[in-house]
């Protein structure tokens, strides 16, 4: 945490007095991460234990392990919290600082061994909403914040997503997304919505974002995993995986809201 200083309130102070907060470097990280993981109806059992394992086999990865050792500080703070509707939040594992495999494989079996739980709505505005509040009021100074959220379906309640990426943007947190296809070729309102283009128009937001689709669950791991070292090493896309608005009609964002 940045040091800050107040006046103290003392009877006993001196006039003018400072008072320090303690400086603590094992609280500086360069990322601040949330990962923010859709359980809502539409996430049958066989793909929430698919995404588990995605993330699981990710954290774990050589690669993502060299992305951390390689950064100014060589450590992130990250959590990981599942969401449905409004205020339906659960975090799996709490604020936990990865600097190495021991690190990464503690904090990668908490996810491994909770209970699945599964929600009714789809809420990525009340999503955003407690990511940044956790971001806010962590214990951790990071040189980036990131939200990382996936979802297989659009905001439909909770109020307008765009307004709340917006508001999440100008706090300096970035938003990055993983739309979630693997129903695409059997759903034809999934199909139809083009979640990826959704996403991107509606969801992700600040310096660098980009959103992964995941079209199948065979590549879901390797999403995971190229989106999490991105994130670590503060990547982009030179040629972005999915259009930009300006080829092509932008989506309705507020439809579902």
């Amino acid at each position: 945490m940045t040091a800050t200083c107040a006046i103290a309130g003392t009877a006993n102070a001196p006039k003018g007095a400072f008072q320090f907060e303690a400086y603590d470097p094992n609280k500086e990280v360069d990322v601040e991460l949330v990962l923010a993981v859709d359980i809502s109806q539409s996430m049958d059992t066989d793909e929430q234990e698919v995404q588990r394992a995605g993330y699981v086999a990710a954290l774990t990865s050589a690669d993502f392990l060299e992305a951390i050792k390689i950064g100014p500080i060589g450590r992130i703070a990250v959590t990981y919290l599942e969401w449905g509707g409004v205020d339906e939040h659960f975090v799996v594992a709490d604020w936990t600082v990865i600097q190495d495999q021991q690190s990464a494989a503690a904090f990668a079996t908490m996810i491994a061994e909770a209970p699945l739980r599964q929600v009714q709505r789809t809420s990525i505005a009340s999503a955003l909403h407690k990511s940044v509040e956790m971001v806010q009021t962590n214990a951790y100074s990071g040189l980036r914040q990131v939200i990382d959220i996936s979802g297989d379906g659009p905001n439909n309640q909770g109020g307008s997503v765009t307004e709340v990426r917006d508001q999440t943007v100008a706090t300096g947190v970035t938003i990055n997304g993983l739309p979630l296809m693997m129903k695409a070729n059997q759903n034809s309102w999934q199909a139809m919505l083009q979640l990826d283009h959704y996403y991107e128009d509606c969801v992700i937001g600040g310096p660098g974002s980009f959103a992964i689709p995941v079209r199948s669950k065979e590549g879901f791991a390797d999403a995971i995993r190229m989106k999490l070292v991105m994130e670590v090493a503060g990547a982009t896309f030179g040629d972005p995986l999915v259009k930009r608005v300006a080829g092509r009609e932008p989506i309705r964002c507020g439809l579902f809201d």
